[in-house]
């Protein structure tokens, strides 16, 4: 059986199919990884609040979806909630709106790398 990382490493003659399904070439995708700081006397109640509001305002709202966690040293991955990438105009929203957030600090927003298979493909 072979691995992802064969098929990865096959030659650029891939089919159509097999871009696809392995996110390469005009199927690639990309999304930005986030971090930020939260007070460290946040109760969890407040925490809970803020989670819940980043993920309504500035990742669903925007299409998007968010893996990571959140509390004092907060932070993940973001991309599309659907197939295709996320784009720079998402990168700003989220900034942002992080940036705008009272309770936010330390606030960085990666570039867009491929979110399949990371910064070297």
């Amino acid at each position: 059986m072979r691995t992802v990382d064969t098929l990865l490493n096959m030659s650029k003659n891939r089919s159509r199919r097999l871009r696809k399904k392995l996110h390469l070439d005009e199927f690639q995708e990309f999304g930005f990884e986030i971090s930020f700081s939260l007070p460290e006397n946040l109760d969890s109640e407040k925490l809970d609040d803020f989670f819940d509001q980043f993920l309504v305002e500035a990742i669903e709202n925007n299409g998007l979806v968010f893996g990571g966690g959140i509390g004092r040293n907060s932070g993940g991955f973001v991309t599309l909630g659907k197939r295709g990438s996320a784009t720079e105009e998402h990168r700003e929203r989220v900034k942002n709106w992080l940036s705008a957030h009272p309770m936010v600090a330390d606030v960085q927003i990666g570039e867009l790398v491929d979110a399949w298979h990371g910064h070297d493909e």
